[in-house]
């Protein structure tokens, strides 16, 4: 999981400073204040990570990509050449990441931590972008690939790790590849630098457990082609929630589902398939009464999807509805469809929802987050899907035997403020209040009652005098 993210002379970000994230991350704001700017520096180091160009620091994508983000002047706070663009990322891990004495025949644990962390700065020189220094953390160690003046050469540096260089010349390091992995020649170097190779492991693993979902979604199909694929989420556009629900359906792939069955013993949850689990989050959150992705031919290679609006109703085609449930369809899948540890973001899940659907989806985003280990991370503009989250952190035991606490749910505001954003944290008190609520979040509604008001009594003036 995510533990934190900052952001330095990144797009409109001057210095986040240190961001915390939790289970549920939820970003909002006005327009242009920033806050997608987290979710595109995810997707950024994502796709440099996956991208088979090591030579590229960052791969800022094109038409296809996961994002697209034009140059390295293109997201550089101000397009200043002279300023250095810095992410820092931490995360935990399920257990311990250990580095070992390999001088021993023993190989004692030297230190281990599930705490790990990236650091990464980024300049560009010459018209290309060029890593200045590339850190590493575990716990509270540092291993640094730190470059020499205006050479293209580097230096491996440690707070306290003694690193043991081998004997003859002590050649420099290269640069490092793409933006976040250390040179073949460290390992030659020196002699007990192989765990660095898994710190980058480890970083890789964690960006290929990033999920995305952008807020423009495709269009649905009367009928689907499915050749026997298994895709890894649903698509930055949602054009494959259909083939995920079809893969799951083939694999047989059950989740757990948050019904509190208290009889003799702990709390137990049921599993159900993925296609039951958006079938029932999209009856509970009053869209249809019953959904099925059916088989049309005898290869099992044509489907189509079958809604019933009611219980008494005749079922249709998914394109016969109303088109919110297309639209809300792909963040459902992708919630009930990515593996359990994973890291899902949502960016505007609310498009096209009715304002009791977006109040409903919050808790869809709570039962991932805390039945499915999902950790979400949404950037949104509904005023409804944050006063659900204000009224469940309020009343804390939620149903279905789900707890949701305060660290749970991180809730944070942007604002553009002059040349650069700023980020507050919301505080919210044991009643779901909001004790810091920025002037305007959601407009002046009081200021919009005035004005009808007095709208009114003038419309009532003139009727009367004419």
């Amino acid at each position: 999981m995510i533990t934190n993210l900052r952001l330095q002379n990144f797009k409109a970000w001057e210095d986040s400073g240190f961001i915390k994230f939790g289970p549920i991350t939820a970003f909002f704001g006005s327009n242009s204040s920033g806050k997608t700017s987290f979710l595109q520096s995810l997707l950024l180091l994502k796709q440099t990570a996956e991208s088979a160009d090591r030579g590229r620091v960052f791969d800022l994508g094109g038409p296809a990509s996961l994002v697209s983000l034009g140059t390295f002047n293109d997201i550089t706070f101000q397009h200043d050449s002279e300023r250095t663009v810095g992410i820092d990322i931490g995360w935990q891990e399920d257990s311990d990441f250990e580095i070992r004495n390999t001088e021993t025949k023993k190989r004692d644990a030297i230190a281990a931590s599930r705490d790990l962390s990236l650091s990464v700065l980024v300049r560009e020189l010459r018209s290309f972008p060029v890593v200045q220094r590339v850190e590493y953390g575990l716990g509270d160690l540092r291993f640094s690939l730190t470059r020499r003046g205006g050479k293209d050469e580097y230096s491996l540096d440690s707070n306290s790790y003694p690193f043991k260089r081998v004997s003859g010349r002590p050649w420099p390091l290269p640069s490092p590849g793409k933006f976040y992995s250390f040179p073949d020649q460290v390992r030659a170097y020196y002699q007990n630098a192989a765990f660095l190779s898994d710190l980058e492991l480890q970083f890789e693993n964690l960006c290929g457990r990033i999920f995305y979902l952008g807020p423009l979604r495709q269009d649905p199909a009367r009928q689907y082609i499915w050749s026997g694929g298994r895709p890894v989420d649903v698509g930055r556009r949602g054009e494959l929630a259909v083939e995920a629900l079809i893969a799951s359906q083939s694999d047989g792939k059950t989740n757990a589902r948050g019904f509190a069955i208290r009889k003799d013993g702990p709390r137990r949850t049921k599993l159900i398939t993925v296609e039951e689990h958006v079938a029932i989050w999209l009856q509970e959150l009053g869209l249809i009464h019953s959904f099925a992705v059916e088989s049309v031919d005898d290869r099992s290679t044509l489907y189509r999807v079958q809604v019933r609006r009611s219980q008494g109703s005749t079922p249709v085609l998914l394109t016969d509805v109303g088109f919110g449930v297309s639209q809300v369809l792909p963040v459902l899948v992708l919630l009930a469809y990515a593996p359990e540890g994973s890291t899902v973001l949502l960016e505007q899940p609310e498009i096209h929802l009715h304002p009791a659907v977006q109040s409903g989806l919050a808790d869809v985003v709570i039962e991932a987050a805390k039945v499915r280990n999902i950790q979400v991370v949404v950037e949104s503009h509904s005023e409804h899907f944050l006063m659900r989250l204000q009224r469940r952190l309020a009343e804390k035991e939620i149903g279905r035997g789900v707890t949701l606490e305060s660290e749970d749910c991180l809730l944070y505001f942007c604002h553009a403020d002059g040349s650069a954003s700023t980020i507050s944290q919301l505080t919210l008190d044991l009643f779901g209040n909001i004790t810091n609520w920025p002037k305007d979040f959601f407009g002046n509604q009081f200021e919009e009652a005035a004005a009808m008001s007095r709208a009114a009594r003038r419309r009532a003036i003139e009727e009367k005098s004419a």
